[in-house]
């Protein structure tokens, strides 16, 4: 693994590499198929206290390793005085470039536990949420063959509901094969893979009836109108995910889609993941929790919102091989938030 770089600012000092995650099995979705994701870990320190926080990159977002360590680069908190100018930091994190969310989310989830820990409180109580409140979290099953993807659903058995990866020619052939040896609920994302809105109304009818419990993004994100009327007649939610990042996508998805997909790596992190699940609430969307491929470190940050959500999508974590953290974990499909401070995390031996 190589080795950190390191910048001291001021009163803070901020160290980041880049690692490259290794999936338990080929993952593949609608529009392609991967075997590692490349993630950056930062350490934020100040005052002797070491906040720890990552970007996950999968490709098709546009972002990776290059131009996280080149904004992490940019970054000068040499300005403040304390971890607690909390929103000033993040605005000017968030100025420092467009885009970039996953590169943002590190800083803010690094911030985040530093906070937590220097006041020697989990962040969920800090927000004044109540762990009991999380729904189980799904686990996924990417596109496959009918021999994998029955070993995929038996490995998932521990799960209350799976997430199942659907927008190609096999769609019936992956929910039939996983109802021969299931019947847990079941949540579909297509990936934007369905163009006709009259063949994706007939599907969520079909899956309905095979106890799809909602629809992610299940049509381009572009189609705005075709979305909005499959919405309207659809007998299932439909989420938006592609189509949903920031907190100022929300109030234009309001009648397009039934409820959005937060992820930490969208939306540049903790703070601005809770914005967008209060500001859902608040327009009478449902609000999902997902995550990308990544290590217990943005996975126990995410869940520390989770009690907010009607669903959770946090088995990021749980799909690769060489994770540096140990967090969040899931006991009989549930989340368990672990006690320690902050996003709760410690480093395994590495």
């Amino acid at each position: 693994m190589s080795n950190w770089e390191t910048k001291k600012m001021g009163h803070f000092t901020l160290r980041f590499k880049p690692y490259t995650l290794e999936m338990r099995h080929v993952f593949t979705v609608a529009s392609f198929s991967r075997t590692t994701t490349p993630v950056v870990l930062t350490e934020l320190e100040y005052d002797g206290i070491v906040g720890y926080g990552e970007a996950s990159m999968p490709p098709y977002l546009g972002e990776s390793q290059e131009s996280v360590t080149s904004f992490l680069r940019k970054v000068d908190l040499s300005a403040f005085e304390s971890p607690f100018q909390t929103e000033e930091i993040l605005q000017y994190i968030d100025h420092i470039a467009e885009k970039n969310t996953a590169a943002k989310a590190a800083i803010d989830i690094a911030l985040h536990d530093l906070l937590g820990k220097i006041m020697n409180q989990p962040f969920y109580k800090i927000w004044g949420l109540n762990p009991d409140l999380i729904p189980p979290t799904s686990y996924t099953i990417g596109i496959d063959t009918e021999d994998m993807i029955r070993k995929k659903v038996a490995e998932a058995g521990q799960f209350k509901i799976l997430k199942v990866k659907l927008g190609l020619d096999t769609d019936k052939m992956i929910i039939d094969t996983i109802r021969s040896v299931t019947d847990v609920p079941l949540c579909a994302d297509v990936n934007q893979g369905w163009k006709n809105k009259e063949e994706a109304l007939e599907m969520a009818h079909w899956l309905h009836e095979r106890n799809v419990v909602f629809l992610e993004q299940p049509m381009p994100k572009e189609m705005i109108d075709d979305i909005a009327w499959l919405t309207e007649r659809s007998p299932i939610p439909t989420i938006a995910d592609e189509g949903c990042q920031r907190l100022v996508d929300v109030p234009k998805l309001k009648d397009i889609y039934s409820g959005i997909n937060i992820k930490l790596m969208k939306c540049t992190g903790m703070r601005e993941a809770k914005q967008m699940a209060e500001l859902a609430r608040a327009l009478d969307m449902k609000v999902m929790l997902g995550c990308m491929t990544e290590t217990s470190c943005a996975i126990s940050a995410a869940a520390q919102l989770a009690p907010l959500v009607d669903w959770a999508d946090l088995d990021g974590a749980l799909l690769i091989a060489n994770d540096i953290y140990s967090g969040m974990t899931v006991e009989d499909g549930r989340c368990i938030l672990p006690q320690r401070p902050g996003i709760g995390i410690v480093k395994n031996n590495s």
